[in-house]
């Protein structure tokens, strides 16, 4: 190599921004690369280029060892210190071992090196200048429609306009020049690509930045942005200066400056709005042009209910709802827009269902207090049927014996075997020595005794209790007509 080379290399890094010093550390990786290839040698090799006058050597590096195994990675400190006295055990001894012939290689090898190592560079500067954009606006020109997508020359690169964020309804020319937003930049094999898009509200955002001052220098801000590419957008702007106005400040002198941006995305309506920290007013200055009588916010849920005039639904719900929609984007709530005629009639329908409640209520209340004075009388009149077989007796006094064939008193438990005096009531036990009837067998079984009867009765409550009563007597009845005709 010679001074021309260094040169040549100085002029390549200052035109494509790559540092020279970059460009020769590349050069020598490749050369060894190069030496190990075409001269078989299995060793640690070095080659370095001198900066200045493209002179170009070689080293063999070889580890200093007490007894070296392989010769070509190791060497004896006898030897080493032959070269050099200085020497120690683990130093590393270079050699140069220059070819004759490696001037020939070097040239070749180092031409492929720049020139894939200027390829990298640049792509690598390239893939830096635009991520370091995203979000941001390129100016390009259409080079070329490939189907749907869109390819627009950058300079040094292309961008890449998918279908998905073209406008509905633009056309596109190869020639025409663009504006659009940077979405992404990917890093590929064959170079940078860089996304772009027109529908992202970011676009609108910064074709207001370069359009208004006031937005640039920070003066004025956009709070948020909702849009519907092609069709309309809104934007919500507030001010930090109190003498600053934020939406006369975008719209400019007779709409120059909202126009702009107008023209810019294809005749696309922007409603600028003012922004504001109540949450309320913020909803009704998102449904302009519509006019707003009242609205009812719900924070925690963030649902708020718009109440317009009658003449004016039309407008704030907007064609297919595209106002109510876009103004829901912008304030983040959920909006429920109901005329002045429609809200009269939920008022009065919510008056009559509060009504009908308290009536169910009060009915309600009713029944419980029914229900808890019957359960009351119920248990009332248990009581007192449980006690109807007991002499009344003072208090203190102990109960006189009742004489001997004395009718026992209601309720009280007959003596075993006999049967209570009632009417159609079974007969009553025969004499000793009399004849008992015959009963056929398979007859039915005599019922239960009666003081298993009386128990049973009196555990329940009054009414129960008579009912069941004149049940078994029934029963009883039959059983004996049935005895009887047997007999």
């Amino acid at each position: 190599m010679n001074p021309e080379f260094i040169e040549a290399l100085e002029q390549l890094g200052r035109e494509r921004n790559i540092a020279k010093g970059v460009l020769l550390e590349a050069i020598e990786a490749a050369l060894v690369s190069a030496y190990r290839r075409h001269f078989g040698s299995a060793q640690n090799v070095r080659v370095n280029v001198d900066p200045k006058t493209g002179d170009m050597k070689v080293f063999s590096q070889r580890v200093v060892a007490e007894s070296p195994d392989d010769p070509t990675q190791e060497i004896s400190l006898e030897e080493a210190q032959r070269i050099d006295p200085r020497y120690k055990l683990e130093d590393i001894v270079e050699v140069e071992v220059t070819p004759k012939n490696f001037g020939r290689i070097a040239a070749q090898t180092a031409k492929q090196v720049v020139v894939q190592r200027l390829r990298e560079a640049e792509r690598g500067m390239i893939f830096e200048e635009f991520s370091s954009r995203e979000g941001d606006i390129i100016n390009g020109q259409i080079h070329r429609i490939e189907g749907r997508n869109v390819l627009i020359d950058l300079g040094k690169t292309e961008a890449i306009l998918m279908p998905s964020e073209q406008i509905p309804g633009e056309r596109y020319k190869q020639g025409d020049r663009i504006r659009a937003y940077i979405v992404e930049v990917k890093r590929t094999t064959k170079g940078p690509q860089v996304f772009v898009s027109r529908t992202h509200p970011g676009l609108v955002k910064r074709l207001f930045e370069q359009e208004v001052p006031e937005i640039h220098d920070g003066v004025v801000e956009m709070r948020s942005i909702a849009r519907e590419a092609g069709s309309r957008a809104k934007v919500a702007v507030s001010s930090r200066d109190p003498n600053v106005d934020p939406v006369g400040s975008c719209v400019g002198p007779k709409g120059m400056r909202v126009q702009a941006v107008v023209k810019e995305l294809k005749d696309e309506k922007i409603d600028i709005v003012r922004w504001d920290q109540d949450s309320a007013k913020f909803v009704a200055n998102a449904l302009s042009p519509a006019k707003v009588v009242g609205v009812q916010t719900d924070d925690l849920h963030k649902v708020a209910r718009v109440i317009v005039p009658d003449y004016q639904l039309s407008l704030a719900i907007g064609k297919e709802g595209q106002n109510a929609r876009l103004a829901a984007k912008l304030t983040g709530w959920k909006i429920d827009i109901k005329s002045e005629t429609q809200m009269v009639e939920l008022e009065a329908e919510a008056r009559r269902l509060a009504e009908e409640q308290a009536r169910l209520a009060e009915v309600a209340g009713i029944a419980a207090e029914s229900e808890k004075q019957a359960a009351e009388a119920a248990e009332a009149a248990g009581a007192e049927e449980a006690g109807a077989g007991e002499w009344p007796t003072e208090p203190g006094v102990e109960a006189e014996p009742q004489p001997e064939g004395a009718p026992a008193p209601e309720g009280e438990p007959l003596p075993e075997g006999e049967w209570p005096p009632e009417e159609g009531g079974p007969p009553a036990p025969q004499e000793p020595g009399a004849e008992e009837p015959y009963v056929e067998e398979g007859a039915p079984a005599k019922p239960v005794s009666w003081e298993e009867e009386e128990e049973e009765m009196a555990k329940g409550k009054s009414k129960k209790a008579r009912a069941a009563k004149k049940k078994k007597g029934r029963i009883r009845r039959q059983a004996i007509d049935e005895e009887e005709y047997l007999v």
